[in-house]
């Protein structure tokens, strides 16, 4: 018990300094993404600058809210106390992944790294999407023990964004490789990671409760 308690913490804490960081970053410290739009060079189509910053910043929004309900859902003390509200929280956490993946779409054209990031981007934003239709037509079911892993993978998909440039750094600052070629590492990378961590999870922490 003393165990899941600290690993929700723990959860807790990445997921808060996360948004905090992406909020802070987007909105407030760089809220036209020169830093992260220096890095494209190359791109086949025409960027419409207002138009992909309005859809970045929606997709920011959503992706934040994502992490936030998927993480208060996660809470064992809110599903005891008030189904009613994990419900409700549970439905939110589905229309935010889908305005993220929507928005992904938009934007993944003109990611960095040129078209086969864009292809990276695209294929992740199905694979998570399936996952988390899944979850729900679990719980329709209601296998909650089924629903519960399917949601832990499709909480990973929160973490991406951070996944992603983890791995594009290690490849780009410790093995100095292009930051293009590296970005392209990073999101195929991020999305093994985002498949083999939650499954390890799944089964060895939680492969009690199966």
């Amino acid at each position: 018990m003393r165990k899941g308690i600290f690993s929700y913490k723990m959860l807790a804490a990445i997921a808060i300094l996360f948004i905090l960081y992406a909020l802070i970053r987007n909105y407030i410290i760089d809220p036209g993404a020169e830093s992260f739009l220096s890095h494209k060079t190359g791109l086949k189509r025409e960027l419409n600058l207002p138009m992909w910053l309005n859809v970045m910043y929606i997709h920011v929004a959503f992706a934040c809210l994502a992490m936030a309900t998927g993480l208060l859902n996660f809470s064992s003390r809110l599903l005891e106390n008030n189904r009613k509200i994990h419900r409700v929280n549970g439905y939110t956490y589905i229309v935010s992944v889908l305005f993220v993946v929507l928005t992904s779409g938009y934007m993944a054209p003109y990611a960095t790294g040129g078209k086969i990031s864009s292809m990276g981007f695209n294929f992740m934003n199905l694979i998570w999407l399936f996952i988390t239709v899944t979850a729900l037509v679990q719980i329709r079911k209601k296998r909650i023990i089924r629903h519960r892993n399917w949601m832990v993978r499709s909480y990973a998909f929160c973490f991406a964004n951070m996944a992603i440039h983890l791995v594009s750094t290690l490849f780009h600052q410790g093995f100095g490789f292009d930051y293009a070629d590296s970005y392209a590492i990073g999101v195929y990378g991020a999305l093994a990671l985002l498949l083999i961590i939650p499954e390890a999870l799944i089964r060895t922490t939680l492969k009690s409760g199966t």
